[in-house]
């Protein structure tokens, strides 16, 4: 059964790992290319404005394949140099490629999202839980630690002191309480789930693809780099912004008091 499912209707394409039966586990080989592909051809059509990850099933994502981590096969098998390889060729492409991803995502955390299934949901830049959704990162209770950059990802969601009772504590958290504390912006009923997600994907799907993709690196940049770096960027990009016929319709749009129609132009 292939890893993801890809759906792709009004500007948003919808991501769904596809394995219900043992609560989509991640690490199989060819998981990471199956992932790099599928967002590559996302980044690569203009007509794709936001992505939608979710889990089939009655899980987001059960983390790391515990039966070949048992059995030390695959991803997890061989000396420690090939576990080490078998991380950044595989797991690490999974997480590359949607860190990657130039268009808005928004994780529909559908059940439990637990260790490598919490660290994927965070690489959204929007995330809505289903009220079942669990959540955790319980590496050390399996006697390794965050080998998927979780401890890059995760403070910088919910801080430092959160993520760290997380970490070491590997208690898994219900979805009220991941609310709470700012790792998803809104839970609704199971059941309504999708309906918000493309809801939420619908608005940003309607906003112009160009100034979209653009915002969100800038966003991404601001992370690491100064204030005046910031504001340089800004202006240069506002200024091949301001030259698009987007903006123009942004314009008229708001003198004529209707809803803009961008097209990418």
């Amino acid at each position: 059964m292939s890893l993801l499912t890809i759906e792709t209707a009004d500007h948003v394409t919808t991501l769904t790992l596809n394995r219900p039966d043992t609560m989509n586990p991640l690490g199989a080989a060819g998981d990471g290319d199956t992932f790099a592909a599928a967002c590559d051809a996302i980044n690569a059509d203009m007509e794709v404005r936001c992505v939608i990850l979710t889990g089939a099933g009655r899980a987001f994502s059960a983390g790391g394949d515990i039966k070949a981590m048992k059995e030390r096969t695959g991803t997890f098998g061989g000396t420690a140099p090939e576990i080490s390889d078998g991380y950044r060729n595989n797991i690490h492409k999974v997480l590359r490629a949607l860190y990657g991803l130039r268009v808005p995502l928004i994780a529909a955390v559908n059940g439990p999202a637990i260790g490598l299934g919490c660290d994927l949901a965070c690489l959204a830049d929007m995330r809505l839980a289903s009220e079942r959704a669990k959540f955790g990162v319980t590496f050390l209770k399996l006697g390794i630690i965050p080998g998927d950059g979780g401890t890059w990802i995760l403070p910088r969601i919910i801080g430092e002191a959160r993520a760290a009772e997380l970490f070491y504590t590997g208690d898994v958290i219900d979805a009220a309480t991941a609310q709470e504390w700012g790792l998803v912006s809104r839970v609704v009923e199971g059941d309504s789930l999708m309906d918000e997600a493309h809801a939420l994907a619908a608005k940003v799907a309607a906003m112009p693809p160009h100034a979209l993709r653009q915002a969100k690196n800038l966003m991404r940049q601001g992370r690491s780099i100064s204030y005046d770096s910031a504001l340089e960027m800004a202006a240069n990009t506002q200024a091949l912004m301001h030259l698009t016929e987007d903006h123009m319709e942004g314009i008229d749009a708001l003198l004529e008091k209707r809803a803009p129609r961008f097209t990418g132009g």
